[in-house]
């Protein structure tokens, strides 16, 4: 594929990626197809798609923050430990072979189904519910759980984290939908940002694309984030459902059909 086409396919791709990123989280089931229809080898998809998800993501972090909207002890010990497994699964991910993927997938393939169920019977899920008290030590730990087992996926395989995350924080956690989706941004960017570094160190990053496609991830990211502020539950909530249809559908295909 020509430079030219590379460029059109993969910006026009990440603006809706981080349009979905910065709504409902999973982002990156658009994204990293687009860096692999561009012919980019898989583990350098990844660390593309991280470098370009990291700075959309960011953007739409400070614009939730600075709306009240990042439960911040939440954040920062989420993102503390979001740094460690976000790190250990980018190096599984560049070591381990394609065949240890596919059980990976497996997994996802008959667990996505059981999320989705779980988000359309849970109420409290993706709805204006007010925050529970979130003083507790409970929050703090639950919080550190998330950014640990959540970040070594969103670094091991990544699309549909941030969503994860954002459902963790409103039905578990107990936070509103707005402060979930906020904290959980400020969190996945940490690990984004984790998993950045260990595929740069590692050479697994294409500049050439991922720079133009920022600008692009920025956009998405900004006009995503305005519609959740604007509509709130009403969006969010089957912009989860939509995000964990799309992934499953992805899956199915890398694992049967591709």
């Amino acid at each position: 594929m020509p430079y030219w086409l590379q460029l059109i396919t993969v910006c026009s791709l990440i603006f809706f990626a981080g349009f979905v990123d910065s709504i409902a989280g999973g982002g990156g089931i658009i994204a990293l197809p687009a860096y692999l229809i561009a012919g980019l080898p898989p583990t350098v998809a990844r660390g593309t798609t991280k470098f370009t998800s990291t700075i959309g993501i960011a953007v739409a972090t400070v614009r939730f923050w600075r709306r009240g909207l990042v439960h911040l002890w939440a954040a920062v010990i989420g993102a503390v430990t979001a740094i460690v497994g976000s790190s250990t699964g980018a190096l599984l991910s560049i070591r381990l072979d394609e065949h240890n993927e596919r059980v990976f997938h497996y997994i996802l393939i008959a667990s996505l189904p059981l999320l989705a169920a779980f988000i359309l019977l849970n109420k409290r899920v993706g709805t204006d519910a007010p925050s529970r008290d979130l003083r507790l030590p409970r929050t703090y730990l639950l919080s550190a759980l998330t950014g640990l087992i959540i970040g070594g996926y969103d670094g091991f395989f990544g699309p549909g984290a941030g969503t994860f995350m954002i459902i963790v924080f409103s039905s578990v956690v107990g936070m509103d939908v707005l402060t979930a989706s906020g904290t959980a941004k400020a969190v996945n960017l940490a690990s984004n940002a984790s998993a950045l570094i260990t595929y740069f160190l590692n050479g697994h990053v294409f500049f050439k694309l991922a720079v133009p496609a920022a600008a692009f991830s920025i956009l998405g990211n900004i006009l995503g984030s305005r519609l959740a502020f604007k509509n709130g539950a009403r969006l969010i909530r089957p912009a989860f459902v939509f995000v964990l249809t799309i992934l499953l559908i992805k899956i199915i295909y890398d694992v049967f059909i591709a």
